[in-house]
């Protein structure tokens, strides 16, 4: 049975895989540079920047993924109706979970990329700013790209967990991996058989990440060396 729920299926669920990658990367794009935003926002000597990132990292990181999700998908087309009379303003599933991956995901990146850049030892941009460069292509040119180097393995550990909690985002309808998987359980009546391949799939694309992130650690940290 097993062999023939992949021969049936397989193609069907390797595009749900695909749909799957390209939210979480869609996702992971947009956090980057919600992350770039409130990681810099933490780190400047500004109380209300930092007040800014605090609260934005707190308050995503305090709602439940499927709460965000909902909130995003149908909340938000109902408050921007009820407001501008006449609309029908609609989310599609893509963009909504990119929304709600995009924040939850940026949320934990702005904590990476301030760590990333605290971990930049300070003379560094106290030996920029004395050769005259401005605060921020001092930021740009000297703290940014070293602490890129420390940033990748976390970020790299932060799209995994962004592509599991795609899985979420079933509940909005997205046809990703575990929604097609929902329906071609319902088609075959083989819940084992069904989700032992989609747990074969994840576990396979997921390992590749993580040797990639283990190997990209290894690399920076011979460099330091």
């Amino acid at each position: 049975m097993l062999a023939k729920i992949i021969s049936t299926y397989g193609s069907l669920l390797l595009e749900a895989m695909g749909q799957t990658l390209l939210l979480a990367l869609c996702g992971l794009f947009f956090a980057c540079i919600l992350g770039l935003i409130f990681g810099l926002l933490s780190v400047l000597r500004s109380r209300v920047c930092n007040i800014i990132s605090t609260i934005f990292v707190d308050v995503i990181r305090g709602l439940p993924m499927i709460v965000l999700a909902f909130f995003i998908y149908f909340g938000i087309p109902q408050l921007i109706n009820t407001f501008m009379v006449g609309t029908r303003f609609t989310l599609s599933a893509l963009q909504a979970g990119t929304i709600a991956l995009a924040l939850n995901c940026g949320a934990y990146m702005s904590e990476i990329i301030r760590a990333g850049i605290q971990s930049v030892d300070k003379g560094q941009m106290e030996a920029a700013r004395s050769l005259g460069l401005p605060y921020w292509k001092s930021m740009r040119k000297v703290v940014l790209p070293q602490a890129i180097r420390t940033m990748i393995p976390s970020i790299i550990n932060q799209f995994i967990i962004t592509l599991k909690d795609t899985s979420i985002l079933s509940v909005i309808g997205f046809p990703e991996l575990v929604n097609t998987a929902k329906n071609v359980q319902a088609n075959t009546m083989r819940p084992f058989e069904v989700w032992f391949i989609v747990g074969i799939m994840y576990l396979v694309v997921i390992t590749i990440l993580s040797r990639f992130a283990k190997v990209m650690e290894r690399r920076i940290n011979r460099g330091r060396e």
